[in-house]
């Protein structure tokens, strides 16, 4: 396998031939929304270790159980969700991360429909935050989970029109939330990043091992491929830190994470 992951991968994130434009500033709020326990860390970990050690106050909503989450033939979805529950919480603890949001949908089961999209317009307004990450729903060079493009499509039109015009979810106004206008929407995964972030080494390791806490699920990315004898998937830890490296190679930076960005209007 190639090092930097194949584009079906998770671990994947594009290198550049040309600089990326570069996020430096650090928001006072940010959130990520993500579809199982472990897609943040893996999307997003070092940027996330970055601008807590700045004084950003993230919040994490996690869409779905993880149910379906396993390769364990043994294992069942009754007893594997409390387990990626408490690995989540345990790798946003590793970050920093103020608060961790479970939707708890079934794995494999979002729909883009009014109440999960009401349930993530409620998270932007309850926490307000000035940028949000994501999955890219728009990703098309490989396979990409479908509840990744299911968060993605729904947190896009969340965040516009739905959370910032008053006239949706009029509802959540008579409890006293207030319609929010997100700022930024950072998509990772993109076939086609343009802006990245400059992380350093012990970010990176940081994001390393808040991962690491997901053990019902890294295991399987550390395992030898025993049919040839050759172990050619690198241990998950080498995977991100050559993964930023690759991002980070057309600005000059050591280690990197790449985004597709939207900036709304002033």
């Amino acid at each position: 396998m190639n090092p930097r992951g194949s584009r079906s991968s998770g671990f994947f994130q594009p290198g550049a031939s040309e600089p990326f434009t570069v996020i430096d500033d650090i928001p006072e709020r940010a959130m990520v929304v993500c579809a199982h326990p472990d897609d943040a860390e893996i999307g997003t970990g070092a940027t996330v270790a970055k601008w807590i050690e700045g004084g950003c106050e993230v919040v994490y909503v996690v869409c779905t159980d993880g149910s379906g989450g396993s390769n364990d033939d043994d294992m069942t979805s009754d007893r594997i969700v409390p387990v990626r529950k408490e690995e989540q919480s345990e790798a946003a603890r590793i970050l920093g991360v103020k608060e961790v949001i479970m939707l708890a949908h079934q794995d494999g089961g979002l729909e883009d429909d009014r109440i999960f999209r009401g349930e993530i317009v409620r998270a932007i307004r309850t926490h307000r935050p000035h940028t949000v990450f994501c999955h890219d729903p728009h990703r098309f060079n490989g396979f990409q989970h479908r509840d990744h493009r299911m968060v993605g499509t729904v947190t896009g039109d969340a965040i516009y029109p739905y959370a910032r015009d008053h006239l949706h979810y009029p509802e959540q106004l008579e409890e006293g939330l207030e319609p929010h206008k997100v700022h930024r929407l950072l998509y990772w995964g993109a076939d086609h990043p343009d802006v990245v972030v400059q992380v350093t080494s012990a970010q990176v390791e940081t994001q390393i091992e808040a991962l690491s806490k997901h053990t019902s699920q890294v295991g399987g990315l550390t395992s030898a491929d025993l049919s040839d004898g050759l172990d050619d998937r690198p241990r998950f830890g080498e995977r991100l830190r050559e993964r930023s490296r690759s991002a980070a190679e057309a600005n000059g930076f050591e280690h990197g994470e790449t985004f597709r960005q939207l900036v709304a209007r002033a």
